[in-house]
């Protein structure tokens, strides 16, 4: 029977492999909303690492780990929210636009 390390080891590269497949499936003009609609799973994650941290009797290197994991989950739901939000400005209405171009005949 393998070990536990064997298997999850399995799995990580399995799902390395699916991820890629399905995202090199992806049109680009849908890569930046899909990334935008990702920020709540990376704010699971950041919960996750959170809780991780907080647990009692973790070795120091747990720790250190958890700590780096909140900080650059952080990041990333920040600046996955940034880039969201400078999308979304591309199209708003602009304050002198008209709602209909004007006909010159």
């Amino acid at each position: 029977m393998p070990s536990q390390f064997i298997i999850e080891l399995t799995v990580l590269i399995l799902a390395i492999f699916v991820g890629f497949e399905v995202i090199s499936k992806v049109p680009t003009l849908l890569h930046t909303p899909l990334m935008s609609g990702t920020n709540a799973i990376h704010g699971i994650v950041l919960v996750g690492a959170i809780i991780v941290a907080g647990l009692p009797g973790q070795a120091w290197w747990v720790r250190v780990v958890s700590l780096a994991a909140v900080a650059l989950g952080t990041m990333n739901v920040v600046g996955g929210f940034v880039v969201t939000d400078r999308m979304l400005e591309m199209f708003k209405r602009k304050p002198g636009e008209a709602d209909e171009p004007s006909r010159r005949d």
